[in-house]
């Protein structure tokens, strides 16, 4: 259960947003404080699930051959092949627009070397090398999992975005997933909440509000 605080701010936030004709998107900026993000071992880089989901459509391609891939093409938005991925290799434009238009990559292990072999320099600087799926792995299990995940990346900068939910859902789901996320930030960073400047909640096109 959220604290109040946040479901309050949140409320806020939702409510001081102009109307708009389109689905807004709840982000929340967090500003962090005392690390030296120069050093690659202080940045944030790790996925989070959410308990009450994005409130978005997350799509997530599969690299996978046989029955996994099978598996996948119920589950996963795309599912390529080893032929697939060469041509990819082979093709620039096409590997950045797939990049660009897809949140996570799940792949088998067994490709992972080819993975990096083609499109390693396109994936690897925009944080997205997939997923490895291990045999024992459930594919159907790990891309609906991967569905209700964010990634929180702050690279070198101090402050950096997430998302946290859709303007339809409510404060309380909103507030929720807020909770997971400073819980894990808080866990992780060198001096836990010490290392949290400052957290604000906004809408796509709304005022920030800032989280107690």
């Amino acid at each position: 259960m959220a604290d109040q605080d946040i479901e309050q701010a949140v409320a806020r936030a939702i409510d001081e947003a102009p109307p708009r004709n389109f689905r807004e998107t709840v982000d929340l900026a967090i500003n962090l404080r005392d690390l030296d993000l120069n050093d690659p071992q202080n940045r944030i880089d790790e996925g989070v699930v959410l308990p009450s989901g994005t409130g978005q459509d997350t799509r997530i391609v599969v690299f996978a051959t046989g029955e996994t891939a099978l598996r996948a093409q119920d589950a996963a938005d795309e599912v390529l092949g080893p032929d697939e991925l060469e041509e990819l290799g082979g093709d620039d434009d096409a590997a950045k627009d797939l990049a660009a238009e897809t949140e996570f990559f799940v792949a088998e292990a067994a490709m992972m070397q080819d993975i990096g072999r083609y499109l390693g320099t396109v994936l690897g600087p925009r944080g997205k090398m997939p997923t490895p799926l291990q045999p024992d792995d459930d594919v159907v299990e790990t891309v609906n999992r991967m569905r209700n995940t964010v990634q929180l990346r702050s690279r070198d900068r101090r402050t950096f975005h997430t998302r946290v939910g859709a303007a339809d859902m409510s404060a309380e789901e909103i507030a929720d997933n807020i909770d997971v996320i400073v819980r894990r930030l808080e866990a992780n960073l060198e001096k836990g909440p010490l290392n949290i400047d400052s957290i604000y909640v906004k809408t796509t096109m709304g005022p920030a509000v800032e989280v107690a």
